[in-house]
């Protein structure tokens, strides 16, 4: 007779996968995926429901609470201890104040000198390596399981005839390690429409976009044909979509496209099939998309193949065209950044300048670029130059993204490591004086750089304002796995504002072209506004309880058309008429 509970470690490392790449650890899935054979087994294509993981574990403290509380035929229900799932659980009365705080010093005491946790590891049958400890960290803040989180199936159980209290099945469903209250449960058990945050926004001006057979990764308005947006999906392909010009009657709504998107498929050879990176060159005619699959693709604006080259061993995470569009940069987890000549069709220069990942790449000038990596280095290469011409380092973890401010005179990056910095570059291409003596350095003032300090999880996305501040101080944004966003004097380094309205981590950010407006998105489903001069939240948007991600957005604003795009988790594209907004239309 075959046991009823069966668990594989092909299952486990299933799970673990679909964990990584929910959370945006790519390189580490895509390690975990070779090296486990992933693709050889009967389950790499079978839909996981995204956060999975989190909510079998939730499930598994449930019950060990159940098991741990269970005294012959009654249940201890004064225990305010809290469950974890690596410390050994001990009651107390107490609550979380108490000076055990429900865990036995002893376990503990062996864990730290890795007596206990070598034993258990040296019994299990499968021995995976564990992420590091700010990898595992970068969705502590965010339980992926949806708001159902505390509603999970009833254990029975009975009742202490003398009183008429019971235990809370539903506190340990939860990660965090207060016990809900009624009222929180009842809430978490209402499902809010998808719509906007306030009464006074018509539905109707917003548009959902459907056709991706899977989440919507990235999106980017064409530069010059402000009637084309291009998305990018987990589905393996990217849709340009024709859109129609908003209507001049404000009695009216944005129409939906009359014609179907063109839709631009890779064609991968393997099942890793994620648009990561979409780019319009400056004058809307070509557009470059990066994949998972490692081949680099332009196409034309009406959807024509133009080129394509397997020169990446790895995923590609970052395409950009250089301003003059005669070069195309392409970032890959292989540790190379390549230069692709467009109008030959071929590659110009190929730069190893990473010992890991490289993640991000930005032009400073027509031929000259900066490059970052998970070797917590970032690069000032110059076309022709295989060496890196300066090197900033300073972060001590993986640095995701990089962006040079609109003056092109400073360089912001931002890292796993929980901080943003602001790299002074003013000194970059200037000569020592003819007078400075060998060895003892110049007069040249040294490059300067700012630490933005204040989260408490790893940075993913930055970004500049358009406008200055009223001080003429430039003004810069952060989005943290933390759940919050941050808005920064880029000249003092001073946190002008710490947002925390999220309620999961923030993915992205984006300014409206005109500078006024702050933009971020969560995978809590919600799409926040922010007036930067006030920095108060003025409008906001939510995707839906199903698959609420908001992943990317673009704010398009040219001439009377100002619109957002957004792309969903839920396999939508959503798209924001901000001039059927009243709460944003007001500051116009």
């Amino acid at each position: 007779m075959n046991p009823l509970i069966q668990m594989t470690a092909d299952e486990v490392n299933h799970l673990i996968y679909a964990y990584l790449r929910d959370s945006g650890f790519e390189h580490t899935a895509f390690t975990l995926r070779t090296e486990g054979q992933l693709d050889r087994s009967h389950l790499f294509n079978r839909h996981i429901p995204r956060g999975e993981l989190v909510e079998l574990l939730s499930k598994s403290l449930l019950y060990v609470e159940v098991e741990t509380h269970w005294r012959g035929d009654t249940m201890v229900t004064e225990c305010k201890a809290p469950f974890s799932l690596l410390r050994r659980h001990e009651c107390s009365s107490e609550g979380i104040g108490a000076e055990t705080n429900g865990y036995s010093d002893e376990y503990e005491q062996s864990r730290s000198n890795g007596i206990d946790n070598v034993q258990k590891r040296k019994a299990e049958p499968l021995v995976l390596e564990e992420p590091r400890v700010e990898k595992r960290a970068k969705r502590s803040a965010e339980p992926e399981a949806s708001d159902d989180y505390f509603s999970l199936p009833s254990v029975s159980k009975k009742k202490d005839s003398k009183s008429d209290s019971s235990v809370d099945m539903d506190r340990a469903s939860q990660p965090a390690v207060n016990t809900p209250s009624a009222e929180i449960v009842k809430k978490a058990k209402t499902k809010k429409a998808p719509g906007p945050g306030d009464d006074t926004t018509p539905l109707d001006a917003i548009l959902s976009l459907t056709g991706h057979a899977a989440e919507v990764f990235v999106c980017a308005w064409n530069p010059k044909a402000p009637e084309l947006l291009a998305t990018g999906s987990k589905d393996a392909t990217v849709r340009i979509w024709n859109m129609p010009n908003p209507p001049d009657n404000l009695s009216e709504f944005s129409r939906s496209p009359l014609n179907p998107p063109v839709i631009l498929k890779h064609l991968p050879n393997s099942d890793q099939r994620d648009i990561t990176s979409l780019d319009w060159n400056p004058d809307g005619t070509l557009l470059a998309t990066g994949s998972y699959d490692s081949i680099l693709r332009v196409w034309t604006a009406p959807g024509e193949h133009y080129m394509s080259h397997p020169q990446h061993q790895g995923p590609i995470f970052a395409t950009r065209f250089s301003k003059s569009g005669r070069w195309l940069l392409s970032a890959s987890l292989d540790g190379t950044a390549c230069v692709w000549d467009v109008s030959e069709k071929k590659l110009y220069m190929q730069f190893r300048c990473h010992a890991e990942c490289c993640l991000d790449v930005d032009w400073l000038d027509d031929s000259t670029f900066a490059s970052c990596g998970a070797d917590r280095l970032i690069h000032i290469m110059q076309l022709g130059n295989p060496s890196p011409i300066k090197t900033f380092d300073g972060h001590t973890n993986e640095v995701n993204q990089i962006k040079f401010n609109p003056s092109r005179t400073r360089l912001a990056s931002c890292s796993d490591d929980q901080t943003a910095r602001i790299w002074n570059i003013t000194n970059l291409f200037r000569k020592p004086e003819p007078d400075s003596i060998p060895g003892l350095g110049t007069t040249t003032k040294p490059d300067s750089v700012i630490t933005l300090k204040g989260h408490s999880d790893s940075i993913g996305s930055i970004g500049w304002c358009p406008a200055p501040s009223n001080s003429g101080h430039e003004i810069m944004a952060t989005t943290s796995f933390d759940g919050t966003a941050r808005l920064w004097d880029a000249t003092t380094g001073e946190c002008l504002r710490a947002i925390s309205d999220h309620k999961r981590a923030a993915y992205t950010l984006t300014f409206s072209p005109e500078g006024k407006f702050l933009a971020t998105g969560s995978g809590d489903g919600w799409l926040y506004i922010y007036n930067v001069a006030t920095k108060e939240r003025v409008w906001s948007w939510y995707a839906g309880h199903d698959k609420p991600g908001i992943y990317e957005i673009d704010w398009q604003q040219k001439g009377g058309i100002n619109r957002i795009a957004m792309c969903l988790e839920s396999r939508a594209v959503g798209v924001v008429d901000v001039t059927r907004v009243p709460a944003l239309m007001a500051y116009m």
